[in-house]
C-alpha cells in the first residue's frame, strides 16, 4: 500500500464524505478509494470511518487521525514546495480565507489579477466570517482583521482599520446628532450580532450599561448597513464596510474624536511557506492592491 496516497484519499473521503465524489476528486473508482481506506484502516487496526448507504462519517479515531494527517501532509508539502520552487511560476491550487465583505471588496481583485496572470494557477476563495484553522482546514493563508496572538504561523501586515460609527442624515435629522458615546444611550442602535472580542463590541458596553439597547441585531453586517441608510438607526462598523456609503451621502460619519483602537489587517501563513511562488504571487499582489482603508 502507498501510504502517503492512502492518507491523501483519506482526507479527500473525510472532507467530501463521500467515496464517490473523493473518487472523482482523486481520479479513483469509487471501488478504489474503499479499498485503499479499508487496507488503511486495517493497517492501523481501528475502524476511521462509519460508513452506511447515504452517509460517510468520522469515528472518534477517525477525526483525530484526520487532524493529524493533515498537518502531517501540509508538513511534507511544505519540504517539497520548499525544493522545488522558489523560481518557479505559480501553478496548482491555492486556497485562501477571507472575512466575507473584506473578501468581496478587497481579496477578489487580487484573485482576479492572479488568474489572469497565471494560467496554471487555480484559486479556492473561502469567505467565512468565523476563524478558520490554517493547517486543520487545508488554507495556504489567511486574511485576519484583528489583533493576533504569538504563533508559529508567518504573518505579513498590510493595512488598518478603524471603527466608527454612522447613520443617514434622515436619521440624524430626525433624532439629532449624539456627540460622546453616552449620547447614544438615546439613539435607536443597530447592533450586528456576530461582534465579540475584546475589540469588536468597543464603545457599545458603556451604552448598554448606560440603559441603551439595540432597536435592530442583525447576524451580518450588510443587513445592518441597509439597516442604516434606510434611517433606522446608528451603526457601528469598520471603516472600510461603509467607505462606499459614506462617500455617496448615504451614511455620515459620527464620533470622530473617538479613540477606538486601530485593527490590523494581516496575511497569515505557515512560515514554511513563505517563498513558495503561490505564496509569494499573492503576497505581491495583494500589497499592490491594498488602500488605505
Amino acid at each position: 500500500m502507498d501510504r502517503l496516497k492512502a492518507l491523501r484519499t483519506f482526507i479527500c473521503v473525510a472532507e467530501q464524505a463521500s467515496f464517490a465524489e473523493a473518487g472523482r476528486r482523486m481520479n479513483m473508482s469509487p471501488t478504489t478509494v474503499s479499498r485503499t481506506i479499508a487496507a488503511l484502516e486495517a493497517s492501523l487496526g481501528v475502524q476511521l470511518l462509519m460508513r452506511t448507504t447515504r452517509s460517510v462519517r468520522l469515528t472518534e479515531e477517525g477525526s483525530l487521525f484526520l487532524e493529524r494527517c493533515r498537518a502531517g501532509i501540509a508538513q511534507i508539502d511544505q519540504a517539497v514546495e520548499s525544493v522545488q520552487g522558489s523560481r518557479s511560476e505559480p501553478s496548482g491550487t491555492l486556497t485562501v480565507t477571507a472575512p466575507v465583505m473584506f473578501g468581496k471588496m478587497y481579496v477578489m481583485p487580487v484573485v482576479l489579477e492572479l488568474l489572469h496572470l497565471y494560467p496554471q494557477l487555480n484559486i479556492r476563495l473561502i469567505l467565512r466570517d468565523s476563524l478558520v484553522r490554517l493547517v486543520e482546514e487545508g488554507i495556504d493563508i489567511a486574511v485576519r482583521i484583528a489583533d493576533l496572538p504569538d504563533s508559529s504561523l508567518h504573518v505579513v501586515p498590510i493595512g488598518t482599520v478603524r471603527r466608527v460609527f454612522s447613520a443617514s442624515a434622515e436619521y440624524l435629522a430626525r433624532k439629532g446628532r449624539p456627540v460622546s458615546l453616552a449620547d447614544l444611550q438615546h439613539h435607536d442602535l443597530i447592533w450586528v450580532e456576530d461582534e465579540g472580542g475584546p475589540h469588536r463590541g468597543w464603545g457599545l458596553d458603556e451604552v448598554r450599561r448606560a440603559g441603551g439597547a439595540p432597536r435592530l441585531s442583525v447576524s451580518h453586517v450588510d443587513a445592518a448597513i441597509g439597516a442604516a441608510v434606510a434611517g433606522l438607526g446608528v451603526l457601528r462598523t469598520l471603516s472600510y464596510q461603509v467607505a462606499d456609503e459614506i462617500e455617496a451621502g448615504r451614511l455620515e460619519p459620527l464620533l470622530r474624536d473617538d479613540d477606538a483602537p486601530a485593527l490590523p489587517v494581516s496575511l497569515l501563513f505557515e512560515g514554511g511557506r513563505k517563498h513558495h511562488p503561490n505564496v509569494r504571487a499573492f503576497i505581491e499582489a495583494t500589497k499592490r492592491h491594498m488602500k488605505p482603508f
